[in-house]
C-alpha cells in the first residue's frame, strides 16, 4: 500500500489528462502562454510524481506571440497506442487543434500536426478503438446557432493516423446532462465492458464545475446519460469548503481491476485562489455499469490509500518546495517563462552556477517574451528567495523578483536607479495601474542582494539582505489582487526572477545565484 496526498500536483496544474503505458503513468496539464508548454509528469504508483519534461519546448511548437497569459494552450490529452505517445490540445492563439507525438514521453516531441478548419472548437481528445482505428472527440459551438454563452456540444470523427487528418463524417454525440447546460468540455472516450463511455465536464470551470458521464453501445449515435449525473461535483459544498471548482476528469485503470480519476480543483484561501487549479486524484468503483467517484465519501479526500507498490524517484522533489540552481546548460524543467524561452534574454554560460538575465526592452506588464523565469506558487504559507548581483546603469533598468498572476496584476520587488543612488522598490500592479508601495536606498555600485518574500494567508512581508544586514522593507501587503477571483483568467501565480530596461535600449544584466520556494 502507498499513501497519495491531494493534490498530487500542487500549484497551477489544471486540466489534467492521464494515461498508462505498462506500469508507468503519465499526466499532462494546460500551460496557456507559459513556455515551455504542457508539463509532463511520470509515476509508478500514482502517489509520487516526477516532472520529466515539457512537451512543447520549441518556438515552432508554441506560437503564442502577443497573447494574454490565459490564451495559448488549453486542455491537453495524452494517450499511448502501439508504442507511440500522442498529445492533442488546442492553441487558441494560433492554429487551433493539433497533435504531437513521441516514442519517449520525455521527448523530443514532433512538430505540430494541425487539424485546421475540419476541427473547430476546443478541448480535443483521442480514442483508440479495439480495431486500431482512432477517433477525435472534441467540443464545438451549437451548429444550429449559439443561444447563450456556453451553448456547445460534444462531437466525434475518425482520425487517419497516417495523414493526421479527420476523415468521414462528424457527429454530435452528447450535449451535457443538465438542461440548458453550459460549457460541456474536456471530453474523453473509453471502451469498457462493451460500452463506449464519454466523461466530460460541464457548468463552467468555476463554482458550478462538475463531472458527468454518458454511454452508448455504438460510437456514432446519441449517448445516454448516467441517471446520477453529475457524478461528481463540489458545487453543493459551498465556497468556504477547503477545495472548490472540482471537475474536468480523466479515467485510468492500473491493469488489475482498480480505477482512478484525475481532476482539477482549487484550494482557496480567504475565498481567493492564488494557485489556480491543481491536480487531484480520486478512487473510482463501478455500480450497475456506471462509475462512482469517491465511493462512500462523495468529495475529494486529503489522502488516499492505494494498492500500489511505492516507487520513489532517486531525487524526489517535494511537491511544496523548489530549490533551483543554475549549474546545468539548460534551464531547470520546472522554470517557465512567458511566450517562449528566448535565448537572447538569458545565459547560463557566462558565470558558472549563475543565471544571467539581460535587461531587454520588454517588460512584464506587456504581452511579450520578457526576461522572466518563474516557478508555480504551491502553497499559501511559503517564502520565496533569490540571490542576485546587479548594478543598474540607467534609471530604466530594473532587476529582482516578481509574484506574477498576469501582465496587469503582479507584485514587483526590484533594484533600480534613482539619480545617483540605487533603491529597492516594491511596486504593485493591479488592473494595469502601478503604485509604488515602498522604496529604500541601498547605496551605489554593483552589489549582491538577497530578496525574500514571506507569504502567509494572502499577506506578504518583504526583506532585503545585503552586506550581512537584514532589512524589513514592507509588510502586510495584500495578495488578493493577484488571485483568479480578482484578476480573472485561468492561471495561478508564478513567482520568479526578472530583469528589464522598460522599453529602452540596454546591454546590462543581472546575475542570479539561486531561486528557492519553500513551504513554511
Amino acid at each position: 500500500m502507498v499513501t497519495a496526498k491531494n493534490p498530487i500536483l500542487s500549484g497551477f496544474y489544471p486540466d489534467p489528462s492521464i494515461c498508462r503505458a505498462g506500469e508507468d503513468y503519465y499526466i499532462v496539464n494546460s500551460s496557456f502562454v507559459y513556455a515551455p508548454g504542457v508539463p509532463i509528469f511520470h509515476s509508478r504508483d500514482l502517489a509520487h510524481w516526477e516532472q520529466i519534461g515539457n512537451i512543447l519546448d520549441r518556438p515552432e511548437q508554441l506560437p503564442v506571440k502577443g497573447s494574454e497569459i490565459s490564451q495559448g494552450i488549453y486542455a491537453p490529452t495524452i494517450r499511448f497506442h502501439d508504442g507511440l505517445f500522442y498529445m492533442i490540445t488546442t492553441n487558441v492563439s494560433y492554429g487551433g487543434n493539433f497533435i504531437v507525438t513521441a516514442k519517449d514521453p520525455a521527448g523530443p516531441w514532433s512538430d505540430p500536426y494541425y487539424l485546421g478548419e475540419d476541427a473547430p472548437g476546443i478541448d480535443p481528445s483521442l480514442f483508440f478503438d479495439d480495431d486500431g482505428k482512432c477517433y477525435y472527440c472534441g467540443t464545438r459551438p451549437n451548429p444550429e446557432g449559439v443561444r447563450y454563452n456556453g451553448d456547445w456540444e460534444i462531437w466525434v470523427q475518425e482520425l487517419d493516423l497516417n495523414t493526421m487528418k479527420l476523415v468521414g463524417e462528424s457527429m454530435a454525440i452528447w450535449k451535457g446532462a443538465v438542461k440548458d447546460v453550459i460549457w460541456p468540455e474536456g471530453p474523453h472516450l473509453y471502451k469498457i465492458d462493451g460500452y463506449y463511455y464519454l466523461m466530460h465536464a460541464e457548468g463552467g470551470t468555476g463554482p458550478e464545475h462538475s463531472i458527468s458521464i454518458a454511454r452508448s453501445k455504438k460510437l456514432f449515435q446519441w449517448f445516454e446519460g448516467c441517471p446520477r449525473n453529475p457524478i461528481f461535483t463540489h458545487r453543493n459544498l459551498g465556497m468556504d469548503y477547503p477545495v472548490v471548482y472540482a471537475g474536468h476528469g480523466d479515467l485510468v485503470d492500473d491493469g488489475h481491476g482498480n480505477w482512478y480519476v484525475v481532476m482539477l480543483a482549487s484550494r482557496p484561501c480567504e475565498r481567493h485562489s492564488s494557485m489556480g487549479r491543481e491536480t487531484f486524484l480520486a478512487k473510482v468503483t463501478w455500480e450497475n455499469g456506471w462509475p462512482v467517484i469517491a465511493e462512500g465519501v462523495g468529495h475529494l479526500e486529503d489522502t488516499l490509500e492505494l494498492p500500489t507498490k511505492e516507487y520513489r524517484f532517486p531525487e524526489e522533489v517535494s511537491s511544496t518546495s523548489d530549490h533551483i540552481s543554475f549549474w546545468e546548460k539548460k534551464p531547470d524543467k520546472r522554470l517557465v517563462s512567458v511566450e517562449e524561452i528566448c535565448e537572447e534574454n538569458y545565459s547560463l554560460s557566462h558565470r558558472p552556477g549563475m543565471l544571467r538575465l539581460y535587461t531587454k526592452k520588454e517588460k512584464i506588464s506587456d504581452c511579450n517574451h520578457c526576461s522572466y523565469f518563474g516557478i508555480r506558487q504551491k502553497n499559501y504559507a511559503f517564502y520565496a528567495e533569490t540571490g542576485m548581483e546587479f548594478e543598474p546603469k540607467q534609471e530604466c533598468e530594473t532587476a529582482g523578483m516578481v509574484l506574477y498572476q498576469n501582465h496587469e496584476n503582479h507584485l514587483r520587488m526590484e533594484i533600480r536607479k534613482r539619480a545617483d543612488e540605487n533603491y529597492f522598490v516594491v511596486t504593485a500592479c493591479i488592473h494595469g495601474e502601478e503604485r509604488i508601495l515602498t522604496e529604500k536606498p541601498v547605496g551605489e555600485g554593483r552589489q549582491f542582494f538577497k530578496i525574500r518574500m514571506h507569504c502567509d494567508r494572502q499577506k506578504a512581508r518583504i526583506w532585503l539582505f545585503r552586506d550581512g544586514r537584514e532589512m524589513l522593507i514592507a509588510e502586510d501587503i495584500s495578495l488578493l489582487p493577484y488571485t483568479t477571483e480578482e484578476a480573472g483568467g485561468f492561471v495561478g501565480c508564478t513567482i520568479g526572477m526578472y530583469a528589464s530596461a522598460n522599453g529602452q535600449d540596454s546591454s546590462n544584466y543581472a546575475d542570479f545565484a539561486w531561486f528557492v520556494q519553500n513551504a513554511i
